[in-house]
């Protein structure tokens, strides 16, 4: 139990809220923002507060939403048909809204509905908290359209500087909103790490011998959604490079996603383990021996966490997320996004190097026991609490 369970004055001003939170994607998936969201509204849930959620439906979503649920009107995403893209505030969300009566707007998503949610929440005096998720603004360039960077930029600006804050998973992450002038008023909700889940003590050496990996060979680990923007190109390439190299090791990728076929044409000699959740996925990120995240898109790096908390060495992009959550040369290696051959070297090391993985996954497990959910939820509902007293002082 942390402290913000066992505190009654904070307890009581948790209570206070009434939280009407808007989403893009709330559980038609499974990524790390919507975990987050999810976890979030279970917790405030916990301390007495009323949440509302206002995200897009459908019939046979990636797992049951936490608390209650209102369906948007929405439209598939262009060439993404798993995502939602919501589209409108119709009077029925709206009157479902006014009779919540909300003292505090949390929007999560840049999107049609949520604009439309902003303007609903200034003229009636409601305080709005932002939580900036992903790098959108990168997301072009690995479509080919580099040229709408700027574009969505200025589109994303607009936005947040109508919110009264933003809250961003990492510092890192944070100074580049603040780069951009997306707002003046930005804080951290980070993020946590189940450690009944994530542990040195999931790894399952039968269970790699299930998948045909051997005891001593070394798997270098993919984790996530299988997304062009996670990087699986430079991912691709560097173990392109590996082998190149002659250097021995094992690819075992964890998740699914549109681009798998894609990535497993590419690396025709990995396994692929599919989608784990639960028990099942730490047990699938501890029975790795070190973790590449080459994505420059994480505005955190949840997976990068799990697999720190995991025991494993990490070598990531130089990039918003993982430089928050990864020592340089302590707990793993930080390389500048694209550079294939650094990225190949550093891996080297680890394969080669059984006392190096250790050390530097023992130094990762540490720094990941600074990750407590309870904690970083609070922080969340203390901005909201802040939010409303700011309000109340200006008298709207």
């Amino acid at each position: 139990m942390g402290a913000a369970m066992e505190d009654p004055a904070r307890i009581a001003n948790n209570a206070s809220l009434r939280i009407a939170l808007f989403s893009g994607n709330y559980n038609l998936t499974v990524d790390g923002a919507n975990r987050a969201l999810n976890r979030l509204v279970g917790y405030l849930l916990g301390q007495g507060a009323a949440v509302r959620v206002y995200s897009p439906t459908i019939a046979e979503p990636a797992f049951p939403p936490t608390g209650d649920l209102v369906g948007v009107p929405s439209i598939a995403f262009p060439g993404r048909a798993e995502y939602r893209v919501p589209s409108m505030l119709p009077p029925r969300v709206r009157r479902d809204l006014a009779a919540f009566a909300p003292n505090v707007v949390h929007v999560a998503s840049p999107d049609v509905t949520a604009h439309r949610a902003v303007t609903w929440a200034r003229a009636r005096g409601i305080p709005v908290l932002a939580s900036v998720h992903t790098r959108f603004d990168t997301y072009p360039r690995y479509y080919n359209m580099a040229w709408l960077e700027p574009v969505l930029t200025a589109i994303l600006r607009r936005f947040y500087r109508r919110c009264d804050a933003l809250v961003a998973p990492s510092e890192s992450f944070a100074q580049v909103l603040r780069d951009q002038r997306m707002n003046y008023d930005i804080s951290l909700w980070s993020r946590g790490v189940d450690r009944a889940i994530f542990h040195p003590g999931q790894r399952a050496p039968e269970w790699r011998r299930a998948l045909g990996i051997a005891d001593d060979e070394i798997v270098v680990g993919f984790l996530g959604r299988l997304v062009m923007e996670k990087g699986l190109d430079v991912f691709a390439d560097t173990i392109d490079e590996l082998a190149t190299r002659g250097i021995p090791h094992r690819v075992l990728v964890v998740g699914e996603g549109p681009a798998r076929d894609w990535f497993e044409s590419r690396l025709p000699q990995a396994v692929f383990a599919g989608l784990q959740s639960g028990a099942d996925l730490g047990r699938a990120v501890a029975s790795m021996d070190v973790l590449f995240n080459p994505s420059i898109t994480e505005t955190f790096g949840n997976v990068t966490l799990e697999a720190m908390a995991c025991g494993l060495p990490v070598v990531a992009a130089e990039a918003t997320g993982s430089e928050s959550l990864v020592t340089e040369g302590v707990s793993g290696r930080l390389v500048r996004p694209g550079a294939i051959h650094a990225f190949a070297e550093a891996l080297r090391a680890y394969v080669e190097d059984a006392g190096l993985r250790a050390r530097h996954g023992a130094a990762g497990e540490q720094r990941a026991r600074d990750f407590s959910w309870d904690r970083i939820n609070q922080a969340v509902a203390d901005t909201y609490l802040r939010l409303i007293r700011q309000k109340a002082r200006l008298g709207r």
